[in-house]
């Protein structure tokens, strides 16, 4: 009789570790089901904003494999539109619901991969049946938006709420659909995922695209007229609006799990081991926005929700179900995003976060230019740097720049990745030319600084 795999979650993770465990093992050993409740597999959901702002025509180019793709090329049972209700994990069996035709189903399995992903973050205020009330997690949500802003009387105003990368993203693609776009955040800066200095440069390039950011302000209501928002409610009074884009995180999808016994970390995760195991029941799997993982530099358990780990744990996972051997050794938070044409790249720990580890070290914040400054298109780029002292052991990186700068962090995640000093990164062999870098690197330039700061501390 053929193995059952049975996969929780249709997108990047568990059509990874299922794709995998497909290559590795016959179709007559292995027999497949995947249940997703939403209408889309194999999606990338980073690039909803870009669809939502024009950039990208339509969701088709956002979908990497169709569900009818896995049935026919991978041999796999792929269920649309059935969400899983129960783990019984004593009778080895899940139990669905159809959404769309009705009935349950209870389905057996040998391994079970539960990729439920995260949910978005949702205050009891943005729980209302008002129509123009959209989160951002889904190619679902993505069509749900695009439709009200197509529809007729079309939206003029837009509070973004959360200045999170969902938030700052969907703030810059609402501007290019022509509203005005107001960003409201609790907290005392947008873009918290890095530090205030450098977050501060990326607000002032949304107030220069237009974007309204409103600091240090929670949203503790909304008001609506005929069935429609028509205002988010502050404490300084309502601010009106025909649109509300929830953008305030996401939070690991485990009430399935954690109803059916699976250990949650602190993190609010599925606690998994590094082979995406989850501890102490056979056969069971977790991979994607639904885990919590280590992170290599404080050591401590983290929920990083990005697509390029989801890839990654999935296909561990596939593996090992396969029969071979991987792990997912944890992540260092690398990231990246854009507001207009400033790019803001961040690897490793901000400075809170070295602290609440235990860290001690010092900060450098080093401008340079992307290109070398006589060539034409030269602009200007800031990198922060944050070492442990003594050992000038690298803990975390930031870039914003104009152009040519995001992709400069891969560079400095290479060298968090290896536990490699700033002064070992002053020797390192980067590539030159004046149309793609100054003769010294801002890379090179920030990491010679830190290696100044730190020398001055220990005189």
């Amino acid at each position: 009789m053929a193995q059952r795999l049975i996969v929780i979650g249709g997108d990047a993770a568990g059509m990874s570790a299922a794709s995998q465990a497909r290559r590795r093992r016959g179709r007559a050993d292995l027999e497949i089901v995947v249940f997703e409740r939403g209408h889309f597999t194999s999606y990338s959901s980073c690039g909803i904003p870009y669809w939502i702002s024009g950039m990208v025509s339509g969701p088709e180019e956002l979908i990497a494999r169709t569900p009818e793709t896995f049935r026919t090329q991978y041999a796999m049972d792929v269920r649309m539109r059935h969400e899983v209700t129960a783990i019984d994990l004593e009778r080895r069996e899940v139990v669905a619901r159809d959404l769309e035709g009705g009935g349950e189903v209870r389905e057996r399995f040998d391994d079970l991969v539960y990729a439920a992903g995260a949910v978005p973050v949702q205050p009891s205020w943005a729980d209302t049946d008002a129509g123009g009330v959209f989160g951002m997690q889904t190619l679902d949500d993505g069509a749900a938006l695009r439709a009200w802003l197509d529809a007729e009387p079309q939206p003029r105003r837009a509070v973004v709420v959360g200045g999170g990368y969902i938030g700052v993203e969907m703030a810059e693609a609402l501007i290019e659909r022509g509203l005005a776009v107001t960003l409201v955040e609790a907290g005392e800066q947008p873009m918290a995922t890095v530090d205030g200095d450098m977050a501060e440069l990326v607000a002032e390039a949304m107030r220069g695209l237009g974007v309204t950011i409103r600091t240090s302000l929670p949203v503790t209501g909304l008001e609506q007229r005929d069935g429609r928002v028509s205002a988010v409610v502050t404490a300084e009074g309502p601010m009106p609006t025909d649109v509300v884009v929830l953008g305030l995180g996401v939070r690991p999808n485990t009430a399935l799990a954690e109803a059916a016994g699976f250990p949650i970390g602190p993190t609010g995760g599925v606690r998994v081991d590094r082979r995406l195991r989850v501890p102490g029941l056979p056969g069971v799997w977790a991979a994607g926005d639904c885990v919590e993982t280590l992170h290599r530099v404080s050591g401590m358990p983290v929920h990083v929700p990005l697509g390029t780990h989801a890839n990654k744990q999935g296909r561990a996972a596939g593996i090992n179900i396969g029969g071979g051997y991987a792990t997912f050794p944890g992540v260092i938070g690398t990231a990246v995003t854009k507001v207009c044409d400033l790019e803001v790249g961040r690897t490793g720990l901000r400075e809170r976060e070295a602290e609440a580890a235990g860290f001690e070290f010092v900060s450098v914040v080093a401008e340079s230019t992307n290109r070398a400054g006589y060539y034409p298109g030269s602009r200007l780029m800031t990198v922060k740097l944050i070492a442990e002292r003594p050992s000038g052991r690298l803990l975390g990186a930031q870039i914003v720049g104009w152009s040519e700068a995001a992709k400069r962090i891969d560079t400095l995640a290479v060298a968090l990745w290896n536990g490699m000093t700033v002064d070992d990164m002053t020797a390192l062999d980067l590539g030159y030319a004046p149309p793609y870098a100054p003769v010294w690197d801002p890379v090179l330039i920030a990491a010679r600084k830190a290696v100044d700061a730190l020398a001055a501390l220990d005189r």
